[in-house]
């Protein structure tokens, strides 16, 4: 084989590569959602991320955007950053279904399934990561 021939096909090669990257995709945040985020956390101090929270706290769920989640128990506030995102949360049309997997907790690695409101079909899913709690000082 040719030195050109080799060439060409190690930078074919490189861009086939290049396109499957797994490179997480970069969080935007609209103003508006930057200022509930805000608004949300104020006067509250953050803490050490934990792994699980339990599924009872999850009853006041809050979307920001497709990259923030808030789960509200009493005097804190676990903020939730789903692995890239959790596409179409913020919509509004779509629910979070979270399946519990013999146990009783959410937790950081946890699969979550997005579902349509009106059809029940699925929109996609994502990926939980550690919970941030937020408590007021």
């Amino acid at each position: 084989m040719s030195v050109r021939v080799s060439t060409i096909l190690a930078l074919g090669a490189t861009a086939a590569l290049a396109s499957c990257s797994t490179a997480p995709v970069r969080e935007s945040r609209s103003p508006q959602a930057a200022q509930q985020l805000v608004s949300a956390l104020a006067g509250r101090t953050q803490g050490r991320p934990i792994n699980c929270i339990p599924n009872y706290r999850t009853s006041q769920m809050q979307v920001i955007d497709d990259w923030t989640i808030l789960f509200r128990d009493g005097r804190t506030i676990y903020v939730q950053n789903p692995r890239g995102g959790c596409r179409g949360i913020a919509r509004g049309s779509t629910i979070l279904v979270s399946r519990l997997h013999g146990g009783t907790q959410l937790c950081s690695g946890d699969i979550q399934q997005l579902v349509d409101s009106s059809t029940r079909m699925p929109q996609g899913s994502c990926v939980f990561g550690p919970f941030v709690p937020y408590t007021r000082s």
